[in-house]
């Protein structure tokens, strides 16, 4: 494969070449297959997901209005990273860099947005098992209208925080970034300028907006479980435990995959690096539509009345 650099009369690097995920031939036909069979089933399940809850007005709850956002962060974000990795499957992936600063800043984006939305969804369950007499005050459409607009917020503020820095930097030495992504640590390795600036801005908001989350779903889900241990009837808790499963196992596999990513020893291969971030990136936007559908019994009933009127129109 033929490597190139276009430079500009400042030598500042104007593309860039993503690797992509691997660079062994015999998997790249594979392996295009098989992400464009994930991403196919990624945009089918959200999009449904959408559809779903707006045409169904028993759904149109907290709950499900967050579920709505978390689909629509998890369609949007695969639309950002999938189409791009599967180019470098078939040939050399170039991207500008006015591209690469666009999908690194709505991959941030997306990347906390998704943090945030688990986290409203989080104390959403909380104040349904812990104070249901005062659900509907404590999760009123302005509570929920507010979160939501809170949520976009700190994705923007974050997204904007990490390409006011990388845009100060210049870059001249090489133009290959090892990922199938334009995200901050290869790009930082391409700098021939101080990076200082920018880790101690990754620092910042990487801790705010992991340690926040983290501490509320934390505290959120040790209320709840406290609650639920003191219903004495076993119905009871077994219907609290499974109003809260699809979001403790949601949020196992985005905050898991995530953390497995950045608390890894620093020895760690970049390879090792691209395939920890799939999970969180890549499979958890497939895996969120199946995880809230395949047990939730409200969603069962809103599809076969959904479908049912599409089928037997009256």
């Amino acid at each position: 494969m033929t490597w190139r650099m276009t430079l500009s009369n400042d030598s500042s690097v104007k593309e860039f070449i993503l690797l992509g995920l691997t660079q062994q031939p015999e998997l790249q036909l594979p392996l295009f297959f098989l992400f464009l069979a994930i991403y196919v089933v990624s945009m089918v399940g959200n999009l449904g997901l959408i559809i779903l809850i707006v045409l169904n007005p028993r759904l149109h709850t907290p709950m499900y209005y967050f579920l709505f956002n978390l689909s629509f962060t998890d369609l949007c974000y695969s639309s950002v990273i999938t189409p791009k990795m599967l180019v470098s499957f078939v040939k050399q992936n170039i991207i500008s860099h006015a591209e690469c600063m666009t999908q690194l800043f709505f991959f941030c984006f997306f990347v906390i947005n998704e943090c945030y939305i688990l986290t409203a969804m989080a104390y959403d369950r909380y104040a349904a098992i812990c104070k249901p007499l005062l659900y509907q005050v404590t999760m009123s459409y302005q509570v929920c209208h507010l979160m939501t607009v809170g949520v976009y917020v700190m994705g923007f503020v974050g997204g904007m925080a990490h390409i006011v820095c990388m845009l100060r930097l210049t870059f001249c030495d090489s133009n290959i970034i090892n990922h199938y992504v334009c995200d901050i640590l290869p790009l930082l390795k391409l700098s021939c300028t101080s990076t200082a600036i920018n880790e101690l801005v990754v620092f910042i908001v990487v801790g705010v907006n992991v340690t926040v989350p983290t501490l509320t779903i934390f505290i959120s889900y040790i209320l709840i479980l406290s609650n639920i241990l003191s219903i004495h009837s076993a119905e009871g808790r077994s219907k609290a435990f499974s109003t809260c499963g699809s979001h403790v196992i949601a949020v196992s596999l985005f905050f898991g995959a995530a953390a497995f990513m950045y608390l890894k020893p620093s020895s760690a291969s970049m390879d090792e690096d691209k395939v920890s971030t799939i999970f969180y990136t890549i499979v958890g936007p497939m895996m969120n539509p199946v995880i809230y559908s395949v047990r939730n019994k409200d969603v069962h009933i809103a599809l076969k009345k959904t479908m049912s009127k599409i089928c037997l129109p009256k």
